[in-house]
């Protein structure tokens, strides 16, 4: 099982940015994905998560800005982030679990940076 994300780059406050996830080598029907975020010197912080019966859960803090979304049949996950901030800044990587509290797997990341 590999997950692989892309999408990051640096952009000013107030811009947008469309990260995926590619997970190969799993062909379970039923999964969840989600997207953590880690800036530097912090814990790991819980962004958003959707599973194939389409449930999503947000943090509080990217509530209304940002957007989950799952491809099934390619097993690929999207995180729409809008209005972004300086303190989106961080790396981002997403995990794939049996559920949406049981991960087994993590991408490398994908760095995100918003200037002010």
């Amino acid at each position: 099982v590999q997950v692989v994300e892309s999408g990051g780059g640096s952009v000013q406050s107030g811009g947008s940015l469309r990260l995926s996830c590619q997970a190969s080598g799993y062909t379970a029907s039923r999964y969840c994905m989600a997207w953590f975020r880690q800036g530097s010197g912090e814990e790991p912080q819980f962004v958003s998560s959707i599973n194939t019966d389409g449930t999503t859960i947000y943090g509080d803090s990217v509530k209304g800005r940002f957007t989950v979304s799952l491809n099934n049949a390619e097993n690929t996950l999207y995180l729409q982030m809008n209005s972004l901030k300086p303190e989106d800044t961080a790396m981002y990587y997403c995990r794939l679990g049996f559920a949406c509290d049981y991960y087994f797997e993590r991408g490398p990341g994908t760095q995100v940076t918003v200037s002010s």
